[in-house]
């Protein structure tokens, strides 16, 4: 009669094979409930569109990785994966740590505490912190299978184009406006290729201008280093006509409202016409050494670097930038070598539409932004630099900045 209940089921174990049959099963099952929460999770965010998606857990922490691909303003998008974390991915035994990639490449992450004892814990945006640090997170994470990878995925990217000078006393402005076609894909982790054609719709700069080109034909290539160094190589043709090689750093400080960053760059003179290269020696060395505070309250960045240009000549330059969700605009002030102080403005607008879901391994898209510099001295020749990709903007530089991220999260 001992055993009739399990008898009826035709089960027949001795008591210590009882025993480690229970304790083997309560041991399984909440690591069972764990695993199904977190993969449950990581496939709900691949389904919202997010690529580069994995995640893994151990007795400290639960981790999830993801790259916004899908809304165009990243705020949104980390808001998105948040809101999907914190209904199906939380653990109330211990935190979780979302790790937002870019290329690939690790930038910040956003942790979650749970309070141990609370009845009812119930999670929300203002309690994730935001921050560059990744602790060891990453290193537990790198290596698991991702879902949803970004790599040779091609992005064909439409950059539209608008430049204007009043240079002459007959006509107002000249201006010229270009659809700019850019196929845009990466092969391994933090590499990024930029190929571009430049097809130009009006044209009062003279004959270069009126001709379909190559713009942008350039590879970049991207590492976090230790202590929260941002290193980005690049060579290839790049605006301004000119082609060669790049390097900039940027470190953000322990105190993240302040950061550091220095480039250097050598190249020569380029330039495309009727499809032929023409192209001069790489010699001009220019570079850049500054630093940067954010401040939250208003989501404004001011920097100040110091300056060496493309025509050799030295120079100082202050910014101040105020961003918001959907624009970037600030102004600007610089003294340079064999020229008067000069100063202006630049703005950078989100362009619709704001998701963009990838369906197969091409995708169309308007770029993220369409930006102007406005050069109010009208100064042609002292104090310019380059890009070296199409992307390169205010607004995509601090499109992940911890406090910018932080008060995206708070007010969407």
């Amino acid at each position: 009669m001992k055993y009739k209940y399990l008898e009826n089921y035709r089960i027949s174990l001795p008591p210590i094979g009882w025993n480690l049959f229970v304790l083997f099963f309560l041991f399984l099952y909440p690591l069972k409930i764990i695993s199904q929460d977190g993969e449950k999770t990581a496939e709900t965010l691949t389904k919202m569109g997010f690529e580069n998606v994995s995640w893994t857990e151990d007795d400290k922490e639960r981790i999830f990785v993801i790259e916004n691909s899908s809304w165009r303003l990243s705020g949104v998008g980390i808001g998105k994966a948040i809101d999907q974390i914190q209904q199906t991915g939380l653990s109330d035994k211990k935190p979780c740590r979302l790790i937002v990639l870019n290329n690939n490449i690790p930038q910040i992450s956003l942790y979650y505490q749970p309070i141990l004892g609370d009845s009812v814990p119930v999670a929300s945006r203002e309690d994730w912190k935001v921050s560059y640090n990744l602790d060891e997170s990453w290193n537990k994470v790198k290596k698991e299978n991702t879902k949803n990878s970004s790599l040779y995925k091609v992005d064909i990217v439409i950059y539209p184009e608008l430049y204007f000078q009043n240079m002459i006393v007959s006509q107002i402005y000249q201006g010229v406006i270009n659809l700019s076609p850019t196929v845009e894909i990466s092969f391994w982790r933090g590499m990024k290729f930029s190929g571009q054609i430049i097809c130009p719709i009006l044209n009062d700069y003279g004959d270069m201008y009126e001709q379909v080109r190559p713009g942008f034909v350039a590879l970049s290539q991207t590492v976090r280093l230790p202590k929260n160094w941002f290193v980005t190589a690049s060579a290839g043709n790049f605006n301004n006509f000119r082609w060669g090689g790049d390097l900039r750093v940027i470190h953000p400080f322990k105190n993240e409202r302040f950061s550091v960053e220095g480039r250097i760059g050598y190249t020569g003179a380029a330039y495309f016409d009727n499809w032929a290269w023409n192209y001069g020696p790489i010699k001009r060395l220019s570079w850049t050494i500054g630093g940067n505070f954010f401040w939250p309250k208003y989501n404004v960045q001011l920097s100040a670097k110091i300056e060496q240009y493309l025509l050799g000549e030295k120079g100082i330059r202050v910014d101040m930038i105020r961003h918001f969700r959907y624009t970037s605009i600030g102004f600007y002030a610089m003294k340079t070598e064999h020229a008067p102080s000069n100063g202006g403005f630049r703005f950078q607008i989100a362009l619709p539409p704001y998701k963009y879901k990838r369906k197969g391994y091409v995708r169309v898209t308007p770029s993220k932004y369409f930006g102007l510099g406005y050069n109010a001295g009208n100064e042609k020749y002292y104090g310019k630099t380059y890009k070296t990709q199409p992307s390169d903007n205010i607004a995509e530089e601090n499109s992940l900045n911890p406090y910018f991220i932080k008060s995206e999260l708070l007010n969407y």
